[in-house]
């Protein structure tokens, strides 16, 4: 190893605050990215869910539009 003990280790020659404040940065950021888009996941497929029930309404206070299948056959 390249630390003659723990303590060396952690102060990693006079960096270690520096070294370990990054990893806890990188990590905690992680962490809030993980569930910022868990949560933006949940919302989005609730919203679909909820389009797809025709529960749901538009920006403007209307139901959503129905798809109606077009039989482009005859042009």
């Amino acid at each position: 190893m390249a630390f003659d003990s723990f303590d060396a280790f952690v102060a990693m020659g006079g960096h270690g605050p520096y070294v370990w404040a990054c990893y806890f940065v990188f990590f905690a950021l992680s962490l809030v990215l993980v569930l910022w888009s868990r949560a933006q996941r949940k919302a989005a497929l609730q919203g679909v869910a909820r389009r797809s029930t025709g529960r749901g309404e538009t920006d403007t206070g209307k139901a959503p539009a129905d798809f109606v299948r077009v039989d482009s056959s005859n042009h």
